[in-house]
């Protein structure tokens, strides 16, 4: 098998996060993997990305996954995950689960959070397909994922982006929602052994979120 080509979203505020995810993947797994640090000081640098810094974006990283197919020069699968997943199981089942038909796979949640903050205070957008794209499968060489080029990263909404409407709605493939347990979301009932902890709201390396489910086992990484 080919090494696994995995990007996670880098954060400045949120270094200690993105290690943790990097080494929980590499804990449960054997398989060969390539795992690239999503940062955007270093997109800029190389010519990839040029849009002005949005001063709504929550990561640093909101708009520079949508350039991952690029960056694989439109060949093969690909995984972008944020960095504040904590994974507990092997991330080759994940990609195990890639199916030629889609164009992308991701995990379909209905969130529709309450609180209107997040994080260290960063507004809590609501929009249709939210978290849809926090975690992705993509088939970089699909036909449809060939469209979407460096210029459209640069130029495009938010909307435009997060929503998949790049896709046709029939080329978006369906992961289980143990791939992408959001955590303060979905509870026991939904998924009683997440394989991706997914601590949208905030997490154990923020003074708020010390006590949220799983941040022991997120604390034990560190």
């Amino acid at each position: 098998m080919w090494p696994l080509d995995i990007y996670i979203g880098w954060d400045s505020r949120e270094q200690e996060a993105f290690k943790v995810a990097k080494d929980s993947i590499f804990k449960h797994t054997k398989a060969l993997i390539n795992i690239y640090p999503l940062q955007q000081s270093w997109l800029r640098e190389q010519g990839h990305y040029w849009r002005s810094a949005d001063p709504l974006a929550s990561t640093e990283f909101s708009l520079t996954r949508f350039l991952v197919p690029h960056l694989q020069e439109y060949r093969g699968w690909a995984l972008f995950c944020d960095c504040d997943f904590l994974f507990r199981r092997d991330i080759a089942d994940l990609f195990k689960l890639c199916d030629d038909r889609y164009a992308v796979m991701c995990v379909k949640h209905d969130y529709k959070p309450k609180d209107t903050h997040k994080m260290d205070n960063r507004v809590q957008h609501q929009y249709d397909r939210k978290n849809w794209s926090s975690l992705m499968l993509i088939n970089c060489g699909h036909e449809q994922v060939k469209r979407l080029m460096p210029y459209d990263v640069n130029t495009q909404t938010a909307l435009y982006l997060h929503q998949f409407k790049w896709l046709t709605d029939d080329m978006i493939g369906e992961l289980p929602i143990e791939w992408n347990y959001l955590e303060g979301w979905h509870t026991k009932e939904d998924c009683a052994d997440p394989a991706a902890v997914h601590f949208t709201r905030g997490g154990p390396w923020l003074d708020n979120y010390q006590n949220v489910e799983y941040a022991t086992e997120w604390k034990r990484y560190v």
